[in-house]
């Protein structure tokens, strides 16, 4: 599984961006984002990327472990349905432990 490190921003996207489509192309199905601290938009148009190269596969791509912050993108964005059912329970998860409990 692949695990990207703490940034994932402009600063480090093409790399980390390089990194993911490697290990989607050796047939890896799923990216941990649990180590992800730090993100920008770049992010977003990281995972849209790889999610793209995994269906041009034939693959589902999963993402697991989304952080809030980028949760927080990708609801501003709009793109949680272009980033997979798995990825959708992953927003869907952060938005429930993000709403106060009564």
């Amino acid at each position: 599984m692949f695990r990207p490190t703490i940034r994932l921003t402009a600063d480090n996207a093409k790399t980390t961006l390089e990194a993911g489509l490697s290990a989607i192309e050796a047939g890896q199905t799923e990216i941990d984002l649990a180590d992800v601290t730090t993100v920008d938009s770049a992010a977003v148009a990281t995972l849209l990327a790889w999610q793209r190269a995994a269906r041009q596969r034939g693959a589902a791509l999963s993402f697991l472990n989304l952080p809030a912050n980028l949760h927080s993108l990708v609801t501003l964005y709009g793109v949680a349905d272009l980033l997979g059912r798995a990825s959708q329970t992953a927003v869907q998860d952060a938005a429930s432990a993000d709403s106060p409990h009564h």
